[in-house]
């Protein structure tokens, strides 16, 4: 293949890649946002939890993987990204690595204010990376301001423009309700009833939004092509509706991840040719072109690709077929971390309750 089909291949495979981020991720995203709303009883939120235990960190490889291959196709696009979108990303990398940290740690000590704790940072690490993401990628349909460099000049709050706000509102909904619909498919019993119909208000809100944002994208940014993909979007979110709406959720778990595809197209779509357009000068847009890799690299990696591929999606998949029955509460056994250091309110130790006051009378 020659350079410029290598260019547009490598742009369209970032686009899948991050389609199988936004998918996996989104429902985990949406299932930790879900966890105090849900979650009712410790082994509610237990549950919920262990219906994303076995895949949320292999969800992630799919970000990596994402990042990397933006690194290696396209570095110029890279180096403009993580410069001129630092603040929010780097919050978001935080958010990943205390939402890690939750799933991991909530459970090695057995009390209830250690495990509101972690389960804090689940929630938060799931909330701002969910509105974060909405964020950046609307920045990136609307353009950036960037000079003759390829050089981010405008600073954070230039990137909280209302088109970008209603962005992040969007990525924010469609989690919940991709999380909500997951939770319904994968767990039996109150949970799932109660998740069913949290389903059906979020996915009502999602429609209302995406479909004012996708709009807006369309008519300002869009090509003529990108409206499929606009209807599509549309299509997938109503049949969301009306498939949760008839207790089947395995269909609006379906068409929930082709909403989320569809608003990938759009973005992607609208960008192209440019991977990072300029808003104050279109002559200093970073596009495919001068923004990528040689043609030796690009070759190189096609072939790794090609190879290594075919391998994660069988691992993955097989993973998701191994843990693919529903669980409840009747699951859960008890605890068994380690037991707390502080002991219970009333059970000091003798005389505990005077050290360091001054006895009566005393001068």
């Amino acid at each position: 293949m020659d350079l410029e089909t290598l260019q547009v291949l490598w742009f369209v495979l970032i686009a899948v890649l991050w389609t199988g981020y936004l998918v996996l991720e989104g429902f985990d995203f949406g299932v930790g946002m879900l966890m105090p709303i849900l979650g009712r009883e410790e082994k509610d939120r237990r549950v919920l939890i262990n219906t994303i235990g076995p895949v949320w960190d292999g969800n992630e490889v799919w970000l990596l993987t994402a990042g990397g291959a933006t690194f290696a196709a396209f570095p110029e696009w890279y180096a403009s990204l993580f410069s001129g979108f630092y603040i929010p990303l780097f919050v978001i990398l935080i958010c990943l690595i205390v939402r890690g940290m939750g799933f991991e740690y909530r459970s090695k000590i057995n009390d209830a204010a250690w495990r509101r704790r972690w389960d804090a940072s689940v929630i938060i690490g799931s909330w701002l990376p969910s509105i974060l993401w909405g964020v950046a990628f609307a920045n990136l349909v609307r353009g950036v301001e960037m000079d003759a460099n390829h050089t981010v000049t405008g600073g954070f709050f230039a990137l909280l423009s209302p088109f970008a706000l209603l962005g992040g509102v969007v990525t924010m909904l469609l989690f919940l309700t991709h999380g909500a619909v997951f939770v319904a498919l994968k767990t039996e019993g109150d949970i799932r009833g109660r998740a069913r119909r949290l389903a059906g208000t979020t996915s009502l809100a999602s429609v209302v939004a995406a479909g004012g944002w996708a709009l807006w994208a369309q008519l300002a940014y869009g090509a003529t092509w990108t409206w499929g993909a606009v209807a599509v979007a549309a299509a997938a979110l109503v049949a969301v509706v009306v498939a949760n709406a008839r207790a089947r959720e395995g269909w609006a778990f379906l068409f929930s991840a082709v909403a989320i595809l569809a608003a990938v197209v759009l973005i992607f779509g609208s960008m192209y040719p440019d991977v990072m357009p300029a808003r104050n000068d279109p002559a200093n847009s970073l596009t495919i072109r001068n923004a990528s890799s040689t043609e030796y690299t690009l070759t190189v990696m096609t072939w790794v690709a090609l190879f290594l591929t075919p391998l994660v999606l069988i691992y993955q998949s097989w993973t998701y077929w191994v843990f693919r029955k529903r669980i409840g509460t009747h699951h859960i056994p008890e605890p068994i971390g380690l037991p707390s250091l502080t002991p219970p309110r009333g059970t000091e130790a003798p005389g505990a309750e005077q050290q360091g006051t001054e006895p009566q009378g005393t001068r």
